[in-house]
């Protein structure tokens, strides 16, 4: 086999695109598995913390600024609150100047689930990310790159 090539590639472990992807799919799946056992999925449990970020400085939430503050695609968050309201984590209601928008609100089991969502990811956070000297400067450093 001929080892010449026209392309260099940096070692996986030298990478921080790789790192960042490594680090990002570890911690996704580890939420994934404890998240099981609330039955809510991955996608499910951000957009639930989305929301109640919002709600904690808005009272009319509409679908597009959950779309916008997670990142998913418009009609992931769609059917994604669709699925929460058949069980019953949250409302929806005629927004009250805009009548092609609906507010989306957490119901009482709503709040109940967001709260263990949230104690969930705390846990997570705090055993995955212990190792790390300097959570502050990489927080501040991985902010740099998506505001």
């Amino acid at each position: 086999m001929n080892k010449e090539n026209n392309y260099i590639l940096d070692r996986p472990e030298d990478d921080l695109g790789y790192l960042l992807l490594r680090t990002t799919t570890l911690w996704q799946r580890q939420m994934t598995i404890e998240l099981h056992t609330l039955d809510l999925s991955f996608t499910q449990c951000m957009i639930l913390i989305s929301l109640g970020w919002l709600l904690q400085n808005s009272d009319d939430v509409v679908q597009m600024e959950i779309s916008n503050h997670s990142n998913f695609d418009r009609m992931m968050v769609s059917k994604t609150l669709r699925t929460l309201q058949q069980r019953g984590l949250i409302k929806r209601k005629e927004h009250g100047t805009d009548t092609r928008a609906k507010c989306v609100f957490l119901t009482n089991k709503g709040i109940d689930t967001l709260k263990k969502v949230i104690e969930i990811k705390t846990n997570i956070n705090n055993y995955f990310f212990e190792k790390l000297e300097i959570k502050d400067s990489i927080r501040k450093e991985l902010k740099k790159l998506i505001n």
